[in-house]
């Protein structure tokens, strides 16, 4: 039995979890696992971070190897291309996301709403790290109809995720949001939602985040 333990708030929780339900892969879900350096967790994942998986009493830790291990373990609905180089290329977009993106707007992450005040320094720092972000982004993107080419992959479950975040940090810091200039993008995300294992996270998460604000 496969049990993914995180919360429905997390974007790396979310991700994976958006590939169990696309690979159809039979799982329970522990949704109150947050991070922590207490022991308890720690016994589980060194780092304190989650998600973690939970194989027939394994434990996987980290989201990209959890999805890589999905691939391996049930391959029947495949989310990464046969060809070697095209995996690479899928790959290789996920890491673009994630660390050029979804990372360096998520420094700005505790200062909305009138959280931790920013540095003008660290603000300018963002703002150019995030533009040459989306600069390489948009050498890379595909959309035929997914962001990789013809078919549904993990770098889908990580846009879907992760770029809203920068449109976020995005419009409430620096006024406007620089996903704007892949203007393919805002579609393409609407149409991922569409898709019912895409829309079940995304309710789930809106539902998570009401939750915790009350």
């Amino acid at each position: 039995m496969i049990r993914l333990c995180g919360f429905r708030i997390s974007n790396y929780h979310n991700k994976v979890r958006i590939a169990l339900l696309e690979k159809g892969v039979p799982h329970e879900e522990d949704e109150n696992v947050k991070p922590s350096q207490q022991d308890e967790v720690l016994a589980r994942s060194p780092m304190g971070k989650v998600p973690y998986l939970q194989v027939n009493g394994t434990l996987i830790r980290e989201s990209g190897v959890i999805l890589e291990y999905l691939e391996d373990a049930y391959p029947q609905k495949p989310l990464l291309p046969k060809d070697p180089l095209e995996r690479a290329r899928v790959r290789e977009l996920v890491v673009f996301i994630e660390l050029h993106l979804e990372l360096v707007a998520r420094r700005m992450y505790g200062s909305l709403g009138g959280g931790k005040p920013v540095s003008d320094e660290a603000r300018q720092r963002v703002e150019k790290d995030l533009a040459k972000g989306v600069r390489a982004l948009k050498a890379l993107v595909k959309f035929e109809p997914f962001i990789a080419g013809k078919d549904l992959t993990i770098a889908d479950c990580a846009a879907f995720v992760h770029l809203p975040l920068v449109t976020l940090v995005t419009r409430n810091f620096f006024g406007r949001d620089f996903l704007e200039d892949i203007p393919q993008v805002k579609p393409y995300l609407k149409r991922l939602g569409e898709r019912p294992a895409f829309a079940k996270v995304n309710e789930d998460r809106k539902a998570a985040t009401a939750a915790a604000k009350k």
